[in-house]
């Protein structure tokens, strides 16, 4: 049986009325896909906040990109000027060493030079004086002295050379020695001007092997010998001894200016 109508328009009237019931209305969206869209929202804030930062760095008059690309070029270039550094160096090192031997290679030739410069001239005079004793062989035979001379090596030290010569033809070989006695003074310190004498090989026994005579012809005999400090070489004397005589068989003096 129906509904009069006044029951109907007092259930449509409370439905629709402020007294009716309240009504919510719900979206349902998975939780995945709300991952999704928090990630999405993050990332594009995170993008504006990055393209702000370069466009602000660029107002700014910092350009990040353009420092980095300079920055790779600065490292580049440090890398090369590094190798060529390393590579001038080993160059550098090479052409030391080269000019190292080339200077030692260049000091032996004047050492070589200067040695056979003064060997020769040594050469020529035995040359001339060998000359001279084929000319004197018939003269009457003897031993002298026919040079003598002495030049300072250092502050204490002198050297000095003897020529001793035989003439005629003789048939045996002459065994003694040479006494040399040199004539020094003193130049300053407490007795300036004062003399002494050193007699060798006496007083430096060191000096003995340097003054033994042994030849036929001619010996030449060469040699060094110390002096006191301060004190310089005036003269010198030499006397030819034979072994088993006491008696010189000839003198020679050197006077020094």
């Amino acid at each position: 049986m129906a509904s009069p109508p006044s029951s109907r328009w007092r259930r449509l009237r409370q439905h629709f009325s402020i007294s009716a019931p309240r009504m919510a209305v719900r979206t349902h969206l998975p939780w995945p896909w709300r991952a999704v869209v928090g990630v999405v929202l993050v990332a594009l804030v995170a993008g504006m906040w990055w393209w702000g930062f370069d466009f602000g760095q660029i107002f700014g008059g910092f350009n990040r990109k353009e420092t980095e690309t300079r920055l790779a070029t600065l490292e580049s270039n440090d890398a090369r000027l590094t190798q060529e550094n390393v590579a001038l160096r080993a160059a550098n090192s090479t052409l030391e060493s080269e000019l190292a031997m080339a200077r030692g290679a260049q000091q032996t030739m004047q050492r070589q030079v200067q040695e056979a410069t003064a060997e020769n001239a040594q050469l020529k005079e035995d040359l001339a004086f060998l000359q001279k004793l084929v000319v004197d062989s018939n003269k009457q035979p003897g031993v002298s002295i026919q040079r003598l001379n002495a030049e300072r090596a250092g502050e204490e030290v002198w050297d000095f050379s003897i020529l001793v010569v035989r003439g005629g033809n003789p048939k045996g070989e002459f065994d003694g020695s040479v006494a040399l006695s040199a004539t020094v003074v003193a130049a300053g310190g407490a007795t300036p001007g004062r003399t002494s004498t050193i007699n060798l090989p006496e007083d430096q026994p060191a000096t003995a092997a340097a003054l033994k005579l042994r030849f036929k012809y001619y010996q030449r005999l060469e040699g060094s010998f110390r002096i006191p400090p301060g004190h310089v070489v005036k003269s010198m004397n030499a006397r030819i001894l034979e072994a088993g005589s006491p008696s010189p068989r000839a003198t020679r003096n050197l006077i020094i200016p």
